[in-house]
């Protein structure tokens, strides 16, 4: 539950950076942004834990799972992006100020 916790944290922590970033309202530049992200790290940990690198422990996690994957995980490459793509929109219109 600390997992969905934490990222359950950041999107409430930047979703107030939304009113001047706008990052949720550009739906295609948003979806152009987190495809490549999605799939080249989901592709990673898949890959990974398939080797046997890379394992997670389900007594840390709530139990669904999506193409192989904890729920948890596949999150993260969504809300850890958004809010990094929040943050920067953020920043670079306060430097333009």
């Amino acid at each position: 539950m600390t997992y969905l916790l934490v990222l359950a944290a950041c999107v409430l922590l930047t979703l107030p950076l939304e009113r001047g970033a706008r990052v949720y309202r550009r739906t295609r530049r948003l979806v152009m942004t987190l495809l490549p992200v999605v799939l080249v790290f989901v592709t990673w940990d898949l890959l990974a834990v398939r080797a046997g690198h890379w394992s997670f422990d389900a007594d840390q996690l709530l139990g669904p799972a999506i193409g192989g994957l904890p729920l948890e995980e596949l999150l993260f490459f969504l809300v850890v992006p958004v809010c990094v793509l929040l943050t920067f929109e953020t920043v670079r219109r306060w430097r333009e100020r």
